[in-house]
């Protein structure tokens, strides 16, 4: 379910206010992170990107799926067998995870993780997987199947072979944290873009508000439509980046959680809300 989109970000560089804007990008998450603040002096700004790096950091080795070490690989090595004791920001990330599967009714699921190495798309895959394979990989799938003890704060996958993962709310709960972070550091203003997972806060140096524009996925190097933001989050959830071509059929990177079978139909999904991580579970949700 993850999901891929490219996001310009269009502001004023110059300002008659004394602040200026500071932007970094770094591979954090097996993703680029923007970072972009508003400070009164590049050090002061650099500063505060550094603590922003330091945040995602600690998020990717409390959610990732792909460290060992980290709390939900704990998680994945005892589905069936015991359950684990996890922080309470995990328990209460994996709860609003059920939720959006609640309300989606399944087509947003985090035990999808068990099933995303059937469908490779890194060019590798050169035949679709049998019936067969992906009917057993969605036996694996089932937000129901994840259990969570609140006052143990523990959580448990009741069967060998389920994996839950963050592909889809994870970078977008990374932005929301960091922004929330800033904020309490009297940060002004800025904007924190997990690979399109977006979420923003205050306005330029110049009062205006973000202007953020949206890739036509129809033609790349055109925009689709730019919209101002101010406190708010957006996700697109697309189809047209990563995909496979086998047997002149074009397969999306976009599972279905349910089926075990990619999505159809749509191109792309543009989700504004009050958290990235929110607009993250449902765009994809819609995709399916």
């Amino acid at each position: 379910m993850k999901k891929y989109i490219f996001l310009v970000i269009l502001f004023q560089i110059f300002n008659a206010n004394a602040q200026i804007i500071e932007s970094r990008a770094v591979t954090l998450m097996g993703s680029r992170f923007d970072i972009t603040i508003v400070a009164k002096d590049v050090p002061t700004a650099e500063a505060y990107i550094d603590s922003s790096i330091i945040e995602i950091s600690r998020i990717e080795n409390l959610i990732s799926d792909w460290i060992p070490e980290s709390q939900v690989s704990e998680i994945n090595k005892n589905a069936g067998i015991k359950a684990v004791k996890v922080d309470a920001e995990l328990i209460e990330l994996t709860k609003r995870a059920i939720q959006f599967s609640e309300m989606t009714k399944g087509a947003f699921d985090i035990s999808f993780a068990a099933a995303d190495r059937i469908w490779k798309f890194d060019g590798s895959m050169t035949s679709v997987p049998s019936a067969e394979v992906i009917s057993e990989s969605v036996k694996k799938i089932g937000y129901k199947n994840i259990i969570i003890n609140e006052k143990e704060s523990t959580i448990f996958l009741k069967f060998p072979g389920m994996k839950i993962g963050f592909g889809a709310t994870g970078k977008g709960y990374a932005a929301d944290k960091t922004k929330e972070l800033m904020i309490s550091k009297g940060v002004d203003a800025g904007i924190i873009n997990a690979s399109g997972d977006l979420n923003t806060w205050g306005k330029q140096p110049n009062g205006d508000n973000w202007i953020i524009g949206i890739t036509n996925p129809m033609k790349e190097d055109a925009l689709f439509a730019a919209f101002e933001l101010s406190g708010t989050a957006v996700v697109t959830s697309g189809n047209y980046q990563k995909f496979v071509m086998i047997d002149n059929k074009r397969y999306s990177h976009i599972i279905d959680p349910r089926t075990g079978y990619p999505s159809s139909g749509l191109l792309s999904v543009t989700i504004f809300a009050e958290s990235a991580e929110k607009a993250n579970g449902i765009s994809t949700a819609i995709m399916v």
